[in-house]
C-alpha cells in the first residue's frame, strides 16, 4: 500500500546510477558537450534561450562558454542523481535551486526543453555505457533527473502571483 505516490528512488536505482556514474566520471567533460550538442541536434532552438549563443559565429562544439555551462549542468545532474537517495531529495542546495528557477524562468524554458533535455541525457549515458544500459538503468537516471526537475520548478513561479 502507498506505494503509488512519487515512488522513491530505490536501492537498485541507486546502485545503477552510481555505477554508470562511476564509469562516466573520467570523461564527463566530453560528455557534457556532447550532451548539450544533442540537445540543439534535437532542439535547434534551443540554442535561443542562450545569450552566448545567440550571436556566436564559432562552431557550438568550440563556443568557449557552451563548455563551462555544459559541465556544470552535466556534473550537478549526475551528482543529484548519485546523492539522491542517501540525501532522500534533491542534494542541489536551495539557493543555487531558486537561482536555476529565476534563470529558467527569465529565459523562457518550458516544460518541453526539460522533455529534450532528459531524452538528451538518456542518449547520452547510453552511448556513454552501452554494456551497462538497460531499461532499469533509463528507469533510475529518468527518475534521478525527473526529481531535479521538479526541484527546480518548484522555484519557477514568477515571484508576483
Amino acid at each position: 500500500m502507498g506505494t503509488l505516490e512519487r515512488k522513491g528512488f530505490t536501492e537498485e536505482q541507486e546502485a545503477l546510477v552510481v555505477k554508470s556514474w562511476n564509469a562516466m566520471k573520467k570523461n564527463s567533460a566530453e560528455l557534457s558537450l556532447k550532451f548539450f550538442l544533442k540537445i540543439f541536434e534535437i532542439a535547434p532552438s534551443a540554442q535561443n534561450l542562450f545569450s552566448f549563443l545567440k550571436d556566436s559565429k564559432v562552431p557550438l562544439d568550440q563556443n568557449p562558454k557552451l563548455k563551462p555551462h555544459a559541465m556544470s549542468v552535466f556534473l550537478m545532474t549526475c551528482e543529484s542523481a548519485v546523492q539522491l537517495r542517501k540525501a532522500g531529495k534533491v542534494t542541489v542546495r536551495e539557493s543555487t535551486l531558486k537561482k536555476l528557477g529565476a534563470t529558467h524562468l527569465k529565459y523562457g524554458v518550458v516544460n518541453e526543453h526539460f522533455e529534450v533535455t532528459k531524452f538528451a541525457l538518456l542518449e547520452i549515458i547510453k552511448e556513454a555505457v552501452p554494456e551497462m544500459w538497460s531499461p532499469e538503468m533509463k528507469n533510475a537516471w529518468g527518475e534521478a533527473y525527473d526529481q531535479l526537475v521538479d526541484a527546480i520548478k518548484s522555484e519557477m513561479k514568477p515571484s508576483s502571483s
